[in-house]
């Protein structure tokens, strides 16, 4: 007797993707026991266009990374949630090592290790601490391709309806559940907002959100704020 493999929903929320999304999406076609949902947040620089060459699951949702990979969510059809950035690859083997992690009953969802795509020192450094901080803390990120079981996902509420920090707060809370597990293969994240913005300084801004975070400041705030210095 053939085991049934689960299907995976892949969830990717998009806004103004246009010039990475086909790379990102390109390697998931037709991959068995699995469904690409594309969730738009308002695009007007014809992603809709290219997410449709892709799949027909295309949808249009309130902005906001957060209310886009719970509308996604509410269309899966799958036993595992993927939730992917648009400009971040997943390795070749994606979606069969998220499957054999996830027949240990003790994890309740996981991540990938993190990959920038720059030569740039720094950011190898950047992605190094993210590792790091992924392996031994237990606390992945959003770039990192998170993923979840369907029932821990329904269970915990899914995202937080926030402007910020709303992937930080789902691993928070699925580690109440189960294990977070680090899959050894890396996503490879593009480089652009670390390009656009300066690298010391979107990390330096990165890392007092993230404080700001921790000490209780209301993700609200904390967004008001990063809109000021943006």
């Amino acid at each position: 007797m053939v085991a049934v493999r689960p299907l995976i929903s892949i969830i990717v929320p998009v806004l103004d993707e246009s010039a990475t999304l086909a790379a990102t999406l390109h390697p998931l076609v037709g991959v068995p026991d699995s469904e690409l949902i594309i969730v738009d947040g308002g695009s007007r620089d014809g992603t809709v266009t290219v997410a449709g060459q892709f799949t027909g699951e295309v949808f249009q949702g309130a902005r906001g990374r957060a209310n886009q990979m719970n509308f996604g969510a509410l269309q899966a059809k799958g036993e595992i949630l993927l939730f992917l950035h648009g400009d971040t690859a997943l390795p070749s083997s994606a979606l069969d090592m998220v499957r054999r992690t996830l027949d240990d009953q003790t994890v309740a969802g996981g991540a990938f290790r993190l990959r920038i795509a720059s030569p740039c020192r720094v950011l190898k450094i950047i992605a190094w601490g993210a590792n790091l901080r992924s392996r031994y803390f237990g606390l992945p990120y959003g770039d990192q391709a998170l993923f979840v079981r369907r029932t821990v996902f329904e269970t915990i509420g899914g995202f937080a309806p926030w402007p910020l920090m709303e992937d930080v707060d789902l691993v928070r809370r699925i580690k109440r559940v189960g294990r977070v597990a680090l899959l050894p293969d890396a996503v490879t994240t593009s480089a652009r907002r670390w390009e656009r913005e300066g690298v010391l300084w979107t990390t330096a801004r990165n890392s007092l959100l993230l404080a700001g975070f921790w000490l209780g400041i209301p993700p609200a705030w904390l967004a008001q704020w990063y809109r000021v210095i943006r």
